[in-house]
């Protein structure tokens, strides 16, 4: 079998991720019968149709999505390469591509990339989004690692690597004139406006289910699915806020806000998810092995 032309499976690439043959020509500064051609000529050697036509748009096969995931794979490698190989003359500098739940609290990120930060031989590039675009960005090798509050469910086709990093405790958290001096749990509940997580939240569903037990029905000033918002309406007063105490560190060092009290049996959990991959970054060795990394 003839050794697989790189050409057409760059040109493969930059189609399957544009999704439309006419827009990537013009991208590529190609005829569009040109491009096509390339692509026919992937296919006949792999022996596969690579795209269906759905309408105007070009969607991927099977064999396409298999095709696309090793292009990934490849374009990321060469991209790695010369990025290492152009850093050779100053000293070679490694990069860390880390997503994050939006939503996910800042302070425990700094905390983890901490073992990294401020190096002058390393570079970190954070992006956040949602649950199920950072997984895809992780398989797709876009990613080195993603940090999330719940671990992804098993998957045999993506081998999820789930590192428990740190189980954090849920408390009652508002600015003292709210807490004021009783605060015995199912007063402040019943007395206080609360600001929750909104019902996705597996904080939120332990919450709702103690407060149930405790007869109490809260009433909520706001529910937010960001803890950083949390955190501003805590300090201004809005209301009580449930959170893990990490969010808050800051403002309780300082005394601004205070813990009124733990919430019993409300945690949440913080993982770094990564893939079994055959060259992994070395530099997650660093970040995953530093103790306390959500202290």
């Amino acid at each position: 079998m003839a050794a697989l032309n790189y050409n057409h499976l760059r040109y493969f690439w930059a189609v399957a991720h544009e999704g439309n043959l006419t827009r990537t020509a013009a991208r590529l500064n190609v005829s569009q019968s040109a491009l096509s051609t390339q692509i026919q000529k992937l296919e006949a050697q792999l022996g596969h149709a690579l795209f269906e036509r759905r309408g105007k748009s070009l969607v991927l096969t099977e064999a396409g999505r298999i095709a696309l995931d090793h292009a990934d794979a490849i374009f990321a490698a060469g991209d790695e390469l010369v990025g290492t190989l152009r850093e050779t003359g100053s000293g070679a500098r490694r990069v860390l591509r880390v997503g994050a739940l939006a939503t996910l609290s800042r302070n425990f990120q700094i905390a983890f990339l901490r073992p990294v930060l401020g190096r002058d031989d390393v570079e970190v590039v954070l992006s956040s989004g949602a649950y199920g675009d950072l997984l895809q960005a992780l398989e797709a090798l876009r990613l080195d690692v993603v940090l999330v509050n719940r671990a992804p469910p098993a998957d045999g086709a993506a081998p999820w690597i789930a590192h428990r990093l740190a189980e954090q405790r849920v408390s009652l958290v508002g600015v003292p004139e709210r807490v004021g001096s009783d605060r015995a749990l199912a007063e402040l509940l019943a007395r206080e406006p609360l600001i929750l997580p909104t019902a996705e939240s597996g904080v939120r569903v332990g919450f709702d289910a103690m407060a149930d037990r405790l007869g109490v029905r809260p009433r909520v000033a706001a529910e937010v699915d960001d803890m950083a918002m949390m955190r501003l309406l805590a300090r201004e007063g809005v209301g009580l806020a449930v959170v893990p105490p990490i969010v808050v560190r800051d403002e309780l060092a300082s005394g601004r806000l205070v813990e009124a009290t733990r919430l019993p049996g409300l945690s949440e959990a913080f993982y770094a998810v990564t893939q079994a991959r055959r060259f992994p970054n070395p530099l997650l060795r660093e970040v995953l092995s530093a103790d306390g990394a959500a202290a």
